[in-house]
């Protein structure tokens, strides 16, 4: 069940992105981290609990909400804007 529920920018334009090897659609403007919680029930887990996180401080302060692309990069998903053809991984620390 999705964390996040769209309540207005239905119009806006899709964007597809691939999150944890499933195709998926955000809206232009929304952050990586809007874009999964519309997806999913949480972010990730915590590396030292196993505890679901949702992100934290929501303006890149805390870094509770890292995500990495299939290509290694990591970013943190509040301050990212979701880009056309992105491959997200959460759970993925290196």
């Amino acid at each position: 069940m999705a964390v996040l529920h769209r309540l207005f920018r239905h119009d806006a334009p899709t964007i597809s992105f691939t999150l944890d090897g499933a195709l998926c659609e955000g809206r232009a403007g929304d952050t990586v981290l809007t874009a999964i919680l519309m997806q999913m029930d949480s972010l990730r887990t915590s590396e030292f609990t196993g505890e679901a996180r949702a992100g934290f401080c929501q303006m890149g302060a805390c870094q509770d909400c890292w995500v990495t692309l299939e290509s290694g990069e990591r970013l943190r998903a509040c301050s990212t804007p979701l880009a056309e053809g992105m491959r997200i991984l959460t759970g993925v620390w290196r």
